[in-house]
């Protein structure tokens, strides 16, 4: 069932959401209003209607720039996904120190995005939580999405002389989603210290161990 949600405005100078900018056309206008109600009250809730609406467009025009629903909701993944990246690495461009500083630092930075009243989730995981489980287009979204932070843990991984790497990757991947769930749901930020400090301990574990990675001594 689709739920039609009254007029509201959304405001936000984050920088790691497409929120509250500014739209110079139709499509932009559009794109613009489904995500502001995507993110607020989900996907599925939100019907095409509700967002022509938002748009101040008519519902034809939503659908001569996305042919369906589900195009929109690329559209909208693809802009926030584009924009939290270039937040999240501008500021891991800032942070000084070894790689070791640097991967911890990941969870000092999400604790910022947690902490700010605009927080939401991930778009993707939301978007993918609502979704079918046929629909590969949204997992293949998040994957390509997610593959820009593991390409970097990786190559920090490298930097480090870490034993296996692809193996941190998938250890950050379950903190990391691990820590902004737990953090949607209970608006507690500091999830994401527990985090740090667990991928601190295990960083300090292997890196000291003469052992292969993952066995213990």
């Amino acid at each position: 069932m689709t739920i039609e949600m009254k007029s509201e405005t959304f405001e936000t100078s984050a920088a790691w959401t497409c929120i509250g900018r500014q739209a110079s056309s139709a499509r932009d206008r559009v794109v613009n209003a489904a995500t502001e109600l995507f993110c607020h009250h989900g996907f599925a809730a939100t019907g095409v209607d509700t967002i022509a609406s938002r748009a101040g467009t008519a519902k034809s025009t939503l659908y001569a720039h996305f042919k369906s629903k589900d195009k929109l909701i690329d559209a909208v993944l693809e802009r926030e996904g584009q924009a939290w990246r270039d937040w999240f690495f501008g500021q891991l461009g800032q942070v000084k120190g070894t790689p070791k500083d640097k991967l911890c630092a990941v969870f000092d930075i999400l604790e910022d995005w947690f902490g700010d009243p605009e927080f939401y989730g991930c778009p993707f995981i939301n978007a993918i939580g609502e979704a079918t489980s046929e629909n590969e287009s949204l997992r293949n979204a998040a994957k390509t999405h997610k593959s820009h932070v593991n390409l970097w843990i990786h190559a920090q991984a490298m930097e480090l002389g870490h034993k296996d790497p692809d193996t941190l990757v998938r250890e950050l991947t379950v903190l990391i989603d691990g820590a902004i769930v737990a953090a949607q749901v209970t608006r507690d930020a500091t999830f994401s210290r527990v985090a740090k400090s667990l991928i601190a301990h295990r960083l300090t574990s292997s890196l000291s161990s003469s052992a292969p990675y993952g066995v213990a001594k």
